[in-house]
């Protein structure tokens, strides 16, 4: 007796759920049962750069947890604000989002009129993956083995050193205008559609130099086809202490760059918190902390306000970074 009674309070039970799911307006019932199919990951760059390679930490993770294949889609071009632009005008629904970076979020509505999107209002942030240094690399064949080398053979053969980027207005190519003003040298800038390509270009000895990502720029540095000879932050990696900082160097140059997760402005307040809470489990995991440091990146996994209030604050310092280096706007 007590069995059946048990059986039919469930069965009451599972009866109201269901019928007060029914209840729900479609787009509150489809994020209650969210995802219940593959998610498309919009990264703005090549594959094989920094952002393309956390991009697939993220997704391969993300696949585990949701239970749903996360699909990294490479749409590059304008320096990553193609992808950006897609994403915004993509359904909220949860199955479109990004791995955003600086470029795209911070620098981009700094250097261009007329941007398709606006960082603070298209998009509904989700969690922020982490930060890391980038480094200063140059071909083999140039003569410096320090910046300080660097900069004495850029005044000394003003414009001879062309430096790649990952795009015009990327934070490689900011990165490199910073120093460029700061060290008072002249250089010229050669852009590429990602870090991919100007990295191949470089060990090709088609440009001399290079400020980017750890990710992309590591093997090639061991195996010695490019040289080292700086990180960009204010220290020293812990990973690779004898590598000096440029602003040993060049007093006051210090430059970071970010990577996360992003969605749709109008994507329900249930998906994003979803979302940002396997973000957040991700990078606490020993595994993802090794990968992420392996590629110079110091996990985050912060909340969505937290993140929404960075990339306030990167807009405005991407700004002064681009007045200071005299960038014009596109």
């Amino acid at each position: 007796m007590a069995s059946t009674l048990w059986c039919s309070s469930v069965s009451f039970a599972a009866r109201l759920l269901m019928l007060s799911l029914s209840l729900l307006p479609g787009h509150a019932r489809a994020a209650e049962m969210y995802p219940s199919k593959p998610v498309r990951m919009l990264v703005g760059f090549p594959p094989g750069g920094p952002t393309d390679i956390t991009a697939r930490i993220a997704a391969e993770h993300l696949s585990s947890a949701l239970r749903q294949q996360v699909i990294v889609d490479n749409r590059p071009g304008a320096g990553g604000t193609l992808a950006a632009t897609l994403l915004a005008s993509a359904a909220p629904d949860g199955y479109t989002v990004s791995l955003c970076a600086n470029g795209e979020m911070a620098i981009a509505p700094n250097l261009r009129d007329t941007l398709p999107y606006d960082p603070l209002r298209s998009f509904a942030p989700v969690s922020r993956i982490g930060a890391s240094q980038l480094v200063l690399v140059v071909h083999p064949s140039v003569p410096a083995r320090s910046v300080r080398d660097l900069v004495t053979l850029a005044k000394s053969k003003p414009g001879s050193i062309n430096f790649a980027s990952a795009g015009a207005g990327s934070t490689a190519h900011l990165a490199a205008e910073l120093l460029k003003t700061m060290a008072g040298i002249e250089i010229v800038h050669v852009p590429y559609k990602g870090a991919g390509p100007a990295l191949s270009e470089l060990m090709g000895g088609q440009v001399q130099m290079l400020i980017t990502g750890f990710s992309g720029a590591l093997p090639h540095i061991k195996s010695g086809k490019l040289r080292a000879l700086a990180v960009t932050g204010a220290a020293r990696l812990a990973t690779m202490p004898d590598l000096p900082t440029i602003g040993e160097a060049v007093t006051g140059y210090e430059v970071t760059s970010w990577y996360g997760i992003i969605a749709p402005a109008a994507t329900s307040r249930t998906i994003v918190a979803r979302l940002q809470r396997e973000i957040a489990a991700m990078v606490r995991k020993p595994e993802v902390g090794e990968k992420l440091a392996g590629l110079g990146i110091e996990p985050e996994g912060n909340t969505s306000q937290e993140f929404a209030a960075q990339i306030k604050q990167e807009i405005a310092k991407w700004g002064k970074v681009i007045q200071v280096a005299g960038v014009p706007r596109q």
